[in-house]
């Protein structure tokens, strides 16, 4: 069975970072709304964010340098709702396919940045914004397409 295909539960580990679509979404700081019911994601990016690659500078010791990094292999079916609809773990974890842009449908790692829905370019460290000023970052869903 093709990786694009399988549910998450029968990933493997080399499977699971392959399905990853690498828009950079789940690096960038996020608000919840006060009924739990929305998520509004912020261009303010983790300190580890490399805004060019929108991989992790030091992805295998991420958890222990930022601690609440998002383990997303552990997540709750709820907190699947935390991740954009675009995402390829919330879409398998809804059964839905993979869009024409994921790396593993076209083959191509920068479709994702080449169909607009990744961060390459368009974030902002945490280190360079006062936290407090974070809410002046919150994307719309024209800022990314299929948010």
């Amino acid at each position: 069975m093709n990786i694009a295909d399988k549910p998450l539960h029968a990933l493997g580990d080399e499977e699971w970072e392959q399905l990853c679509d690498g828009c950079g979404l789940c690096c960038m700081h996020k608000f919840e709304d006060e009924d739990g019911r929305e998520m509004f994601y912020t261009a303010i990016a983790c300190r580890l964010f490399d805004d060019t690659s929108c991989r992790c500078r030091d992805y295998g010791q991420r958890q222990g340098q930022v601690p609440d990094c998002m383990h997303i292999r552990s997540f709750s079916p709820e907190q699947m709702q935390w991740l954009p609809a675009s995402c390829a773990y919330r879409l398998r974890f809804e059964d839905n396919p993979l869009p024409s842009w994921h790396p593993l449908v076209s083959g191509n790692r920068d479709a994702v940045h080449a169909a607009g829905v990744s961060m390459r370019g368009r974030s902002v460290s945490e280190d360079a914004v006062p936290e407090e000023r974070w809410p002046d970052y919150v994307l719309t869903t024209s800022d990314i397409t299929d948010m």
